[in-house]
């Protein structure tokens, strides 16, 4: 706390005891018995019990008398504060949490000036008050008196105090509730290094900060009022040099409004967060009040390891400068908005990702990730799911790659269900690959092999979730596998035909065996209508009907009366349109028919599933 300059002090105190000593004269008369003075009106009103606190507290210096004198003879109007006031007031004040902090005679006179600035030496009552008015302290300040839309007292700051409950007479003047602490000039100007302003105008005292205030004016005209607001707001205050940069030459007038309110919003953190704060969890994303894809709020990543940098770009050099309605982080560069290739570049956890994509000057993902007229979904593996990817079916990694994005929509958390989607993949042009994706209360997994670990880190142009696996190109026994729908089915696969290796026929791609393959996959249902599960012997052929090898058959593909032979040697017929809700409908080798396609085109590396409700029986008199 810096001292009053002796000047200052004196003229204040000698004001201060000039009121206590000729309002509260020994030999003077006293109110008459059983008429409630100002102070026992104030005891009376639970809504300003403080300020009655805070008059004994000023008392404690020997300087000051206040109890005594607005107890005693006069003709007084007090503007009193509400409870609630003195905790915005104890609110603005750095270091002070309650009256108790005005600990030395030098602050509780300081006290007893703010609270002689609320007397008037005369009695007002409200008829009494006009507008524009002036209003002369005891201690010699002014107040200013406006009627319009209520009765506002004003003070030194630039926010009035409205009259909340006017004229509560008593036997030595009347009192006027207010809702805030009035402040005179004297004050404001001994409590400059402690007072704290709103963000807004912490920014315009600050000369370094001009071209953010410029900006605030420049964008969304709320903006300027919303950092006045409540908040709490922590906001990463870029410098005039760091703007100067992000321009690059341009005006501010040159950048669409909505694009500028964006980036200024990208730099306000709902809540307060300090930089011991971000030091306690290292890095990691929070969320800033810019909007990504979805309308969802923009994720910002920070990094508080050594220096405290934001998405990669941004450095804080001067920390925890605190407002009234938050705290500040100034920062030496513009946060842009980022898209989905700005978010992994920024986070190094995932710089494995960065280094596949862009190997060898590659730029086919980096333009692709970049494109603003785009929505992409990114699972996106760490280093660590990198260092672990052996590549077993030395696909093309560029592939591999294109398997972790879903173009055409923003999937976040919420949105992923279980089912499957297609990825940017391919098994041929126009056929994507699909993803089987297992979403519960218990997390995401994708193809069975790869499970979410960071969900909704938001971007302008989609969503990213890390993931803790590579997913690898599948085959259509990784559909299976994965689908606990078909859990029966790799039974009957793996266990219950060991004398047959189906898994490593149906894995068999790049024309390596009978690949590609169409399969006809029955659920755990159309097992359970089964009376019983045949034996191996007669459950080889019946799985064998199931597959068509040597072709990727969709269902653009089917027509009515298409057959086709399986692995087994029958023929099936595909029938069109299929009955009730089913898809298509196939009568199998055995001739049984409405045997339902209830879902399509399932695709794999190595060719397409159909889901069928009920098992295909071959005929078993040939």
């Amino acid at each position: 706390m810096k001292t009053l300059t002796i000047l200052t002090r004196l003229t204040l105190l000698l004001l201060l005891i000039g009121f206590t000593s000729c309002s509260n004269d020994d030999n003077g008369p006293m109110p008459p018995e059983n008429e409630v003075t100002i102070v026992g009106a104030a005891q009376a009103t639970a809504e300003l019990s403080t300020l009655v606190a805070a008059l004994q507290k000023a008392d404690e210096s020997a300087n000051n008398d206040l109890v005594a004198t607005l107890s005693g003879e006069g003709s007084f109007t007090v503007f009193a504060p509400t409870n609630q006031a003195f905790n915005d007031l104890l609110a603005q004040l750095d270091g002070f949490d309650s009256l108790d902090d005005f600990n030395t005679e030098q602050l509780q006179d300081l006290l007893a000036v703010i609270l002689t600035y609320h007397v008037v030496g005369q009695e007002a009552l409200s008829t009494d008050l006009s507008n524009g008015m002036s209003l002369t302290t005891v201690q010699g300040s002014t107040l200013q008196v406006s009627t319009e839309g209520g009765v506002f007292i004003q003070d030194a700051t630039d926010v009035a105090a409205e009259v909340t409950t006017a004229d509560i007479e008593t036997s030595n003047g009347v009192v006027h509730i207010i809702d805030k602490v009035l402040l005179p000039q004297a004050i404001l100007d001994e409590l400059a290094d402690i007072i704290l302003v709103p963000i807004t105008d912490l920014a315009i005292a600050n000369e370094n900060l001009q071209s953010l205030v410029a900006a605030l004016q420049a964008a969304n005209g709320d903006l300027p009022t919303v950092l006045r607001g409540a908040g709490p707001y922590t906001v990463l205050a870029p410098t005039d040099t760091a703007f100067e940069t992000f321009l690059d030459g341009a005006a501010l007038e040159d950048v669409p409004v909505d694009v500028l309110t964006n980036v200024l919003l990208n730099h306000v953190i709902s809540g307060e967060v300090t930089s011991e704060d971000l030091v306690g969890l290292g890095a990691g994303y929070t969320s800033t009040l810019a909007l990504g894809a979805g309308e969802r709020n923009m994720s910002l990543y920070f990094d508080a390891t050594g220096d405290v940098t934001f998405n990669g770009t941004s450095t804080v050099v001067t920390p925890d400068v605190k407002a009234l309605n938050g705290i500040v982080h100034v920062v030496d560069a513009v946060i842009d908005v980022p898209n989905i290739v700005d978010h992994a570049v920024a986070n190094p956890g995932l710089s494995s990702l960065v280094g596949a994509l862009t190997d060898g000057g590659n730029t086919t993902f980096t333009d692709l990730l970049s494109n603003e007229a785009e929505t992409f979904t990114v699972f996106a593996p760490g280093n660590d799911a990198f260092s672990a990817f052996t590549n077993p079916n030395s696909n093309d990694i560029n592939a591999v790659l294109a398997n972790h994005v879903v173009m055409g929509a923003a999937l976040y958390r919420s949105d992923l269900t279980t089912t499957y989607v297609n990825t940017e993949a391919e098994f041929a042009a126009d056929e994507n690959i699909s993803l089987y994706v297992n979403a519960d209360d218990d997390g995401v997994t994708l193809n069975g092999t790869s499970s979410v670990v960071m969900p909704d880190i938001v971007a302008t142009n989609g969503v990213i979730h890390t993931v803790d696996a590579v997913i690898d190109l599948p085959t259509v026994v990784t559909f299976a596998a994965a689908d606990p729908n078909f859990s029966t089915l790799v039974q009957a696969l793996t266990e219950l035909t060991p004398s047959t290796d189906f898994v490593s026929v149906l894995s068999a791609q790049d024309g390596a065996g009978s690949d590609p393959f169409t399969v006809f996959a029955p659920t755990n249902d159309a097992f359970a209508a089964l009376s019983s599960i045949p034996a191996e012997a007669d459950l080889i052929p019946i799985l064998q009907h199931h597959v068509v090898a040597g072709a990727n058959v969709r269902s653009g593909d089917l027509s009515d009366g298409a057959t086709a032979t399986t692995l087994e040697g029958d023929m099936i017929t595909i029938n069109l349109p299929g009955t009730g809700e089913n898809i298509a409908d196939i009568t199998d080798g055995a001739g049984n028919t409405g045997i339902g396609i209830d879902f399509v085109d399932v695709q794999a590396i190595n060719g397409v599933i159909h889901v069928v409700d009920t098992v295909l029986i071959p005929d078993t008199t040939n």
